[in-house]
């Protein structure tokens, strides 16, 4: 960990283990870790809930969101900051994903997503078995150039990432999207002072193991490489 690292700005509308609501925002350090937290989602996503599809800048705690197994829960963290794509030396480009480029419906519509933002998606090298096992794969390990790109718009743009109660994929414009998890076993290892930092940004929860387990396997990745 780098401990000379710029610092970003979070804000955080969360629910917290007493059912008030808390509303608030902390400078912490730009690194990957707590950058992943809060880069999922553009501001103007459509989110599915029990009562339609909401903008996910207009979600609140309490929120009853739709699961990919078209179940609900509700909704107890909304995490955002502001990200420059373009910024000179520390590229965090976006990834704009066309209308069924993953399949009829999939999407409905153009989408944009943060560097964070997984998928349920089969990869390549599993599919036509005997089982096609779905994995939460990075979007941007998508990109193809034609109907999944990059974007680095030069202005800033606002990213959001959620929790549920549990971790789990949730419906956005026909897509399964995951919820945040910072992973197994990730923050063990930390100092004790960015592990203290970084669980007080998710008032919702004491410990690291409140998180619970991953409601579906990762593909493997290198994210703490893109941000």
């Amino acid at each position: 960990m780098h401990t000379d690292t710029q610092l970003r700005s979070y804000e955080v509308v969360a629910r917290r283990l007493d059912g008030s609501v808390f509303i608030g925002q902390d400078r912490a350090p730009a690194i990957p870790l707590f950058e992943n937290a809060f880069s999922a989602f553009a501001h103007g996503t459509m989110i599915q809930t029990d009562k339609g599809d909401i903008a996910v800048e207009d979600l609140q705690p309490g929120d009853l969101i739709v699961k990919s197994n078209g179940k609900t829960a509700p909704l107890v963290w909304v995490g955002s900051s502001s990200f420059v794509p373009a910024d000179t030396g520390k590229r965090t480009p976006l990834v704009r994903t066309m209308a069924d480029s993953l399949g009829q419906g999939r999407p409905l519509g153009f989408l944009t997503f943060g560097p964070a933002a997984r998928i349920l998606h089969t990869p390549s090298r599993l599919r036509g078995g005997e089982t096609s096992q779905q994995m939460l794969t990075l979007m941007r390990d998508l990109v193809d150039g034609v109907n999944i790109i990059e974007i680095m718009p030069p202005t800033p743009v606002r990213l959001y990432h959620l929790c549920l109660e549990k971790h789990a994929a949730i419906s956005v414009s026909g897509l399964e999207v995951e919820t945040f998890h910072p992973g197994l076993n990730t923050l063990r290892h930390l100092p004790i002072h960015l592990r203290d930092k970084f669980l007080g940004l998710f008032p919702h929860i004491e410990r690291e193991e409140d998180f619970g387990p991953l409601a579906f396997p990762r593909a493997p990745d290198s994210l703490d490489h893109l941000l």
